[in-house]
């Protein structure tokens, strides 16, 4: 939006919210979107700038076993080959494992230093600037306004125990606005919850459970995990292997890919495991009747 047409919003705003009582501000937003004062983009993007006082880090962070980092011992040059490989302009690095994060590498600080051959193995920790962390229960709003005040773009989000559960960015705070933001660098996303032509679902272990339901009203409720591959390794007590099958809500889920680590896609066929006929003698699980 460019420096005309954002004035010209607020102007908008100052007349549509004038008088009003901070409570009526989501249904006065509604009224003048109706009422042609305000398009429908533009609506929609205020109401999603209201819903970031709702959201908490952890509801829009990439998690930390998604997260691009090198170690302190890296060189300059092994930093630059790991920002060019995943087109990421900023890199943390970490001491030991990931949940000790000491810095963040920016990408215009590679170039200043790839520059001149003798920096190449030099250890990318003589660039690395301060972290910036935040408990993973910020609130979205909160933190996008640090992000202004302190001119940063990048959050380290860390759990109860001081351990990294995942990184923000400022990109993150902005897809709850405008939504996706892609560039020449983004990989194309698969569907979190894609439909196959012989009428099964496709699901990613990181869907979660309220979305699960949103979308194909099959509810499972947990207190200790939010994602259905979380629910299922929590089920089995272990992560579960390829081809292990969970009855569970009238449905059977089977699991298509997993490592020693997590779950990465599990398929859904609408039915029990009395109801579908399928080869292989795979173990199954069924939730307990206190769920």
């Amino acid at each position: 939006m460019d420096e005309g047409a954002d004035s010209s919003l607020w102007q908008k705003l100052t007349r549509i919210f004038h008088g009003r009582h901070a409570d009526a501000v989501e249904q006065a937003i509604r009224d003048a979107s109706e009422e042609g004062q305000l398009d429908k983009e533009e609506g929609s993007m205020l109401l999603s700038v209201l819903s970031l006082d709702d959201m908490q880090v952890q509801d829009i962070m990439t998690p930390r076993t998604d997260i691009v980092c090198a170690a302190d011992t890296d060189s300059i040059r092994a930093v630059s080959e790991l920002s060019i490989a995943c087109g990421h302009s900023r890199i943390p690095l970490y001491s030991g494992n990931r949940d000790n994060i000491i810095g963040i590498v920016h990408a215009k600080d590679l170039l200043q230093h790839l520059l001149d051959p003798a920096e190449h193995a030099a250890p990318a920790t003589n660039i690395m600037h301060d972290p910036f962390f935040v408990p993973e229960t910020k609130n979205v709003y909160d933190l996008l306004q640090e992000f202004r005040a302190r001119k940063q773009h990048l959050a380290i989000i860390l759990d109860e125990y001081g351990g990294t559960a995942g990184l923000v960015s400022i990109e993150d705070v902005l897809e709850v606005i405008v939504g996706d933001i892609e560039d020449e660098h983004d990989t194309p996303k698969e569907k979190e919850i894609a439909l196959q032509e012989d009428g099964s679902y496709l699901i990613a272990g990181r869907t979660y459970l309220d979305d699960l339901e949103e979308t194909l009203h099959i509810r499972l409720e947990s207190e200790e995990v939010d994602t259905l591959g979380g629910y299922l390794t929590h089920l089995a007590g272990r992560v579960p292997a390829s081809g292990e099958r969970f009855d569970l809500d009238g449905a059977l889920f089977i699991v298509e890919r997993a490592d020693a680590k997590q779950i990465h896609c599990i398929r859904l066929l609408p039915g029990s495991e009395a109801d579908i006929k399928e080869a292989g003698d795979t173990k199954s699980f069924s939730p307990s009747p206190t769920g």
